[in-house]
């Protein structure tokens, strides 16, 4: 079963991106921030990461670029959600390092299609 980590700082937005991935058959676990993300990478393996931009204590940006310094994490596929709509601010995050750049709230199904190329297929 393929994990997904998922992060951001809103309870709903947390809540509404597990329950879509779990219903899609991926195991799923969740940080509200960074810092918190950072620690669970750092003690289980994920075949994916969703993070949120904007975030207290360590921002999406910051952890993106932690992910990709680490030798054992910078291979993990980093898709970011953000209510961030701007050019500018999906080539920051390209910039960073994300595999790919959704805009809140996502499609339910291109955010579990998303996944599931980015995880290697079927559940």
């Amino acid at each position: 079963m393929k994990r997904v980590l998922v992060v951001d700082d809103a309870v709903t937005v947390r809540l509404y991106h597990c329950d879509l991935l779990k219903t899609a058959g991926f195991d799923v676990c969740e940080a509200e921030n960074g810092v918190e993300a950072l620690e669970h990478a750092m003690q289980q393996p994920f075949d994916l990461m969703l993070v949120d931009v904007n975030m207290p204590k360590m921002d999406g940006y910051r952890l993106m670029c932690e992910v990709r310094r680490q030798e054992a994490l910078r291979g993990i596929p980093i898709v970011m959600i953000s209510t961030e709509q701007e050019e500018q601010d999906r080539q920051q995050a390209y910039a960073k390092g994300a595999n790919y750049y959704l805009v809140k709230p996502a499609e339910p199904e291109l955010l579990v299609n998303i996944a599931l190329v980015m995880t290697g297929g079927s559940q």
